[in-house]
């Protein structure tokens, strides 16, 4: 029986149904925790059920069968080593610039109406590379102008710089996962 008065109240908050499986929404790290690439759900309940790999974060989503009901991974680990090659520099452009600031102005935090700006302004010498090219919305990118940060009164966020990891350049960093933070760094 079971009625409003006998049930217990869950202070949870309820999974959620898995929309796409094919979906790539799982960060796969190495057995030393060095992220490797984003993979598929599917991919990786597989390579759970092997023993292949183990759980070390989970998402609030559920894959459902008949018969069974899976909570999603959202990070796990090789158990084994699997030796990559070298991933040269994430290519300076437009895209990635903008998945490294996190699709944020780094002047005020909007993620409106967002274009490049040059720290230090390119008729001061200023390069056009990852350490002087940041996100800005384009009202802070016109009041700042031909202007430094420092002479505009306008501090930034983060420090420009070149993002380290290799899944900037594989354009997957867009399926992005708060559960991750620890595990990539920009």
């Amino acid at each position: 029986m079971n009625t409003a008065a006998g049930r217990k109240e869950d202070s949870r908050i309820p999974p959620r149904v898995a929309p796409d499986l094919s979906a790539p929404r799982v960060l796969v790290l190495n057995a030393s925790y060095e992220p490797l690439q984003v993979t598929s759900i599917k991919r990786a309940i597989t390579l759970l059920q092997y023993g292949v790999a183990e759980v070390l974060e989970q998402s609030r989503d559920v894959v459902r069968s008949p018969s069974t009901v899976l909570q999603v991974p959202s990070v796990i680990r090789l158990r084994r080593y699997v030796r990559r090659p070298r991933i040269g520099a994430v290519p300076f452009n437009r895209r990635n610039v903008l998945r490294r600031d996190h699709f944020t102005c780094q002047y005020c935090g909007s993620h409106d109406d967002l274009t490049m700006d040059h720290v230090q302004p390119r008729s001061r010498g200023g390069r056009h590379g990852w350490d002087n090219v940041v996100t800005a919305c384009r009202p802070c990118n016109q009041r700042k102008g031909n202007l430094t940060p420092e002479e505009a009164g306008m501090p930034l966020q983060v420090p420009p710089h070149a993002p380290t990891f290799g899944v900037y350049a594989h354009g997957q960093f867009a399926h992005w996962q708060p559960e991750w933070s620890g595990y990539i760094r920009g």
